[in-house]
This record gives structure tokens, sequence and C-alpha cells, in this order.
């Protein structure tokens, strides 16, 4: 196999984990309210709220805001379908790097500068919001966790740049 051909792979099968990713965590956010019941139950079964109350408390919190939400103004968790949806559209977009990395890597670089928003989102939303400071530090590791394969494909990309660039010296041009 060349170089330019596992170079591909390499960077299709990377783009492909990571749209993976995207697809299921937005995915996620239709049913919210579901999960949270589902998540409540399981760390209940898991013993968590002996040995790690606060995230506990946590998570009962959150389940009875989204049960109030859900039964008496339901057209908040839209904004969550809509959340969920632009996690789907953002995934379609990387079909372009799929197919054409060197021509399509400014999608990944703008994933990159993506993944780098969360953070002072987080920072500054978190607290507004009254997120606890360690739930905003999880947040705030989908970034940096997100940025790792982005930036493996996009080193990846410019190598194939490098690859298939014309070469600028030719024989015809000595």
């Amino acid at each position: 196999m060349s170089d330019r051909a596992a170079l591909l792979r390499g960077i299709r099968a990377w783009l492909a984990v990571f749209v993976v990713c995207l697809v299921l965590s937005g995915a996620t956010a239709f049913p919210l309210v579901h999960e949270l019941h589902r998540t409540e139950d399981l760390l209940r079964a898991l013993s968590v709220p002996e040995h790690l109350p606060a995230l506990m408390d946590w998570i009962v919190r959150v389940r009875q805001g989204l049960d109030v939400v859900d039964a008496e103004y339901p057209f908040v968790l839209y904004g969550t379908d809509w959340l969920a949806f632009a996690h789907l559209v953002i995934a379609v977009a990387f079909h372009g790097p799929y197919r054409d990395p060197v021509r399509n890597v400014w999608v990944v670089e703008f994933a990159m500068i993506a993944c780098a928003g969360i953070i002072p989102l987080a920072l500054i939303c978190g607290p507004i919001r009254g997120i606890p400071f360690w739930w905003s530090v999880l947040d705030m590791s989908f970034g940096v966790l997100g940025v790792i394969p982005l930036y493996v494909v996009r080193r990846k990309i410019k190598r194939l740049e490098a690859l298939t660039a014309p070469n600028a010296w030719t024989p015809a041009t000595a």
C-alpha cells in the first residue's frame, strides 16, 4: 500500500470514529428525560449515592427539573432537540473531508475551533446556569477529547497534502 493510500485510510478511519461519537452524543439529547430516569436507576443499583453523593444529588436534581419541564413546559425540551439536530448536521459536514481531505481540511479545523470553544462556554455559562464546577470540567473534557482525533486527522491531512502537492523543482525548471 502506498503512503498516500495508507494516509487516506487512516484519515477516513479517524473521521469515521469522530462522526460516530458526534452522532451518538447528539442522538442522546432526544430522549433526555427517559435517559435521566434510567441513569438515576442505574446509579442507585451501583450504590453510587453512598460513594459519590454529590454526583447523585446532581443527577436527581437534573432529573427532577427535566420531569417538571417535560410535564409543564415540554416546548423547552425542543431546545435539546435542536442541539441533537445540530450534532447530526455537523456530522454530515465531515463527508467533505472523508471524500477529499486536503480540499476540505477546513472542516476539521473548524471542528477543532469548536472543541476549543467548549471551554470558555462551560466556564462562563456553567456558573450562570448553576452548574457545579466539576460538571463543567466534565463538559470541557468533551472538547479536549474531541480535539485529539481531529488533531491527528489534521496532521495526516497535511502529510497527505505534502505528498500530493506538485513538486516545486523539476528538471524542466532547472
